[in-house]
């Protein structure tokens, strides 16, 4: 366990902070809210609607929950200290996603009373949830890798979320009209391609396709070793 022993204090915090109970209960939540008040009205045991609704809480979350991964280090002057640990800065680096990824993993895991709820009322495609919840973590986990790197060029937290949010929108929505409007068809593809959504709905559809997760592991793999730069240069 000392292997991680960055990734466990940044656990630890984040689990004994009031505000981490508060992001869960407030993330779950409203999600399942929304859900299920569309969802009697629909009256259908799927949960694409819910998985529609994720990204748009992960744009928000996500970064509200990296913000401070370095942002803070910086604030208080820690962030000298821990570049001299007798560790690489590839490893905080890690340490500093996991512990993210896992707090949001947590997050996630309450929302398992939709797809319970579902096969108490109905029949739903299990293959389709599955294939939704693995979309969601390797969604989530990019947008956590996306928050880490924005918290590591500022050592305001403020600047390190609005950074996170834009970058999270961009890469999602880079496929749709809004960026490709008047673009060629090559450029619209390329575009459409590069997008976080596009790799999403896919999976949501339930397809888990080998190149959808391999695009995947690439942004988060690039936006770590982005904040691995940016440390670097500065250690």
């Amino acid at each position: 366990m000392k292997r991680y022993k960055t990734a466990i204090r940044d656990l630890n915090l984040s689990l004994y902070s009031p505000m981490a109970y508060i992001f869960m209960i407030v993330f779950s939540g409203l999600l399942l809210f929304l859900y299920f008040r569309g969802f009697f009205v629909v009256g259908e045991a799927s949960m694409r609607f819910f998985f529609t609704l994720l990204p748009w809480f992960f744009i928000i979350f996500v970064p509200a929950i990296t913000m401070r991964s370095f942002a803070e280090e910086q604030k208080t002057k820690t962030i000298e200290i821990l570049l001299t640990y007798p560790t690489s800065t590839s490893k905080i680096v890690f340490d500093k996603f996991l512990a993210a990824f896992l707090l949001l993993t947590i997050t996630l895991a309450f929302t398992l009373s939709v797809p319970i709820t579902l096969f108490i009322i109905g029949s739903p495609d299990i293959g389709e949830i599955v294939s939704g919840y693995i979309g969601a973590l390797l969604l989530g986990a990019s947008y956590v890798a996306i928050g880490i790197f924005a918290s590591s060029l500022s050592k305001n937290q403020v600047i390190s979320f609005i950074l996170g949010v834009i970058f999270s929108f961009v890469l999602y929505f880079l496929g749709q009209p809004l960026f490709t409007l008047g673009l060629s068809n090559a450029i619209a593809s390329f575009l459409s391609y590069m997008s976080l959504g596009s790799h999403f709905d896919a999976m949501v559809r339930g397809v888990i396709d080998t190149r959808d997760v391999v695009y995947y592991l690439s942004v988060i793999f690039i936006f770590l070793y982005a904040t691995y730069y940016v440390l670097e240069k500065r250690r």
